[in-house]
């Protein structure tokens, strides 16, 4: 039988049965489907990681209070406890390490902001002009905080998008007096509207020198110090020579922990890349479900169609080509579930970044790649039993069940 009979014959047999093909082509496009969208979820959280730690800028070597157990780093000490201050004069004396182009303290807290008889809620950020250079971060108004002596900072502030119109709605802000906590700062920038980013979102910050943001949380600590490096080459050198500086510092304790850019991706990376791979996972198994599927049907469809095998050995099929009739027939279905999930998963995937726009929800392509491959075997592989069942039947004892 040549490849073109072959296959029209296994359609006609496909389309023989309407409601059967498509319920066996659905359970096998849900499989296919489900592996597209899980793996776009899955790989779009850990792409979204990427792009925010990237977002905080290049080169970066990060100093966070407290001592990693392991020496490597551990996303919790994110929200770690303070065991001993870091202050501004350690991050002072991180500007005389070769290598470093800028270091930016931040001193973090939540405090109530009030102007013109409106109040409410705030994240309060206390650092230096640096640290917007170092986010690079952009105004739509106004300018970043002073250059000037970190420990007596002027009383300023740069307001995020949100709160400037809650605050003052139409009205200008620059230069209009707001008081925070106790104390009373002038309105110096507005913050470019960004939205949220790990944790903080920049529409509903307020910045203020780190000096004044200590005196309003009546705290001498830093929450982190972020240092930028030259370049890429010389971040291992200034985590090294930065590391060396807290110590003799801290009285020869090294009780902080220095990781850099590099280290906190490559951490997520794995995390989020294991992550993907576990939910691929859990999809497949819908795959295998869809692959019984195939064989129940396939069996049901040997014992239905037990007179027409019988017809065709009769007229000199061998047991190969019935085999093969009902193995084409498999994949014909199983190719279409395959192509149907596949539209349905990129739609799924779709949706979802229409909904959150800076979620970037796309399937990997590995992952597209070993669902189809995943849906054709396995509804292949469910098929060789009914398939050798069909071709060792007997051609008079199929003809006399006619």
């Amino acid at each position: 039988m040549r490849n073109a009979d072959l296959i029209r014959f296994a359609r006609l047999a496909a389309s023989g049965n309407p409601l059967r093909a498509a319920l066996l082509v659905l359970a096998m496009a849900i499989g296919v489907a489900a592996v597209v969208v899980l793996t776009a979820l899955g790989d779009g959280a850990r792409r979204y990681v990427m792009n925010e730690f990237a977002s905080l800028g290049s080169n970066l070597v990060i100093i966070l209070p407290g001592r990693s157990q392991t020496g490597g780093f551990n996303p919790g000490n994110v929200i770690t406890s303070t065991p001993r201050d870091m202050s501004i004069d350690d991050a002072q004396a991180l500007l005389r390490v070769r290598g470093v182009r800028q270091v930016a303290p931040l001193a973090i807290g939540t405090s109530e902001i009030s102007a013109g008889g409106k109040l409410r809620e705030v994240m309060v950020a206390g650092t230096t002009a640096g640290y917007f250079q170092l986010r690079q971060m952009a105004l739509t108004q106004g300018r970043f905080l002073s250059h000037g002596d970190w420990h007596r900072g002027a009383g300023e502030a740069v307001i995020g998008a949100r709160v400037r119109a809650e605050l003052f709605g139409n009205a200008p802000s620059i230069g209009q007096w707001v008081r925070i906590g106790d104390r009373r700062f002038r309105v110096v920038g507005v913050l470019a509207s960004s939205g949220q980013g790990l944790g903080m979102n920049a529409d509903e910050l307020v910045m203020v020198p780190v000096s004044q943001a200590q005196a309003l949380f009546n705290s001498n600590t830093l929450f982190r110090i972020l240092v930028e490096a030259n370049s890429r080459e010389a971040i291992e050198i200034v985590k090294t020579q930065v590391t060396e500086i807290i110590k003799l510092r801290h009285d020869g304790e090294q009780d902080v922990t220095v990781i850099t850019q590099d280290a906190v991706l490559a951490t997520f990376d794995r995390l989020l890349g294991a992550l993907t791979l576990g939910v691929a996972g859990i999809a497949a198994i819908s795959l295998a479900v869809a692959g019984i599927l195939v064989m129940n049907v396939m069996l049901v469809s040997v014992t239905q169609r037990t007179a027409e095998i019988g017809l065709l050995k009769a007229l000199g099929a061998t047991g190969a080509t019935i085999r093969l009739l009902f193995l084409t027939e498999a994949c014909l279905m199983s190719l279409a579930g395959a192509v149907l999930g596949y539209a349905l998963g990129q739609a799924g995937a779709a949706l979802i970044r229409q909904l959150y726009p800076t979620f970037p929800a796309f399937a990997p392509d590995w992952a597209v790649l070993a669902g189809l491959g995943t849906a054709l075997f396995t509804g292949i592989l469910f098929a060789l039993l009914p398939a050798r069942r069909a071709a060792q039947l007997d051609p008079v004892q199929a003809l006399a069940k006619r």
